[in-house]
């Protein structure tokens, strides 16, 4: 079973979301949260495998509770739900952690497909938000390589092991983390940086550099 957080400040939101998910029994909603402080407690708590995360929530909206769940090192995978335009919410999304994107307004006929491909380990982008996103990345930047700064102390050494070939298992024991938890590093650096496959981490492993890093400890 994939257990499930839902994360909205309406109702009725809340409702329709639950309504969509419970006809696929794979999926099991362990919570309801209507506030982003409430989303991170409830995520200690349940330890989801996906949360579901509205972004347009008064005092912590989704991109400070997606910020928040993430650092509690869960390995929850995040998707975040909003009515706002790709461009405007897409970045910073992925920058707080999260691992999908998805607008309201698809949500009835994407959002099992998305979850789907959380479930996966895959990321979930529209396929013009993400077109732009890697246009904005490579932009000023010769070789094409995203900075990395926008990366976590634990996403890069995550990265680092999975490009050298460590399967999940390895690397998660080489951290001394659950394999689910450097599931979740990994899903959010694909999402970030657009990287679909284990060759896409090794091509941006050698053009920054962290190969040559890691083989030269």
């Amino acid at each position: 079973m994939v257990r499930v957080l839902l994360v909205d400040d309406h109702t009725v939101v809340r409702v329709g979301l639950r309504t969509l998910l419970t006809v696929d029994e794979r999926m099991e909603i362990v919570g309801e949260a209507s506030s982003g402080a409430q989303a991170v407690e409830m995520a200690g708590t349940l330890e989801p495998d996906i949360v579901v995360m509205d972004l347009g929530m008064p005092e912590m909206d989704g991109i400070e509770a997606t910020r928040r769940i993430t650092e509690l090192g869960l390995g929850a995978k995040i998707l975040v739900l909003t009515i706002n335009g790709e461009d405007e919410s897409l970045a910073p999304a992925l920058a707080a952690g999260a691992a999908g994107f998805l607008k309201k307004a698809d949500v009835q006929t994407s959002l099992i497909g998305a979850m789907e491909a959380l479930t996966r380990g895959h990321s979930y982008l529209p396929r013009q938000g993400a077109a732009r996103l890697a246009q904005r990345k490579t932009q000023g930047n010769p070789n094409g390589a995203p900075a990395l700064d926008a990366l976590s102390p634990r996403e890069r050494t995550a990265i680092k092991r999975y490009a050298r070939g460590f399967s999940v298992k390895e690397t998660g024991r080489e951290m001394s983390l659950s394999p689910k938890t450097v599931e979740g590093h990994l899903t959010r650096v694909k999402a970030r940086l657009d990287l679909r496959r284990r060759r896409d981490i090794v091509r941006f492993a050698l053009r920054t550099g962290l190969l040559q890093a890691e083989s030269d400890r």
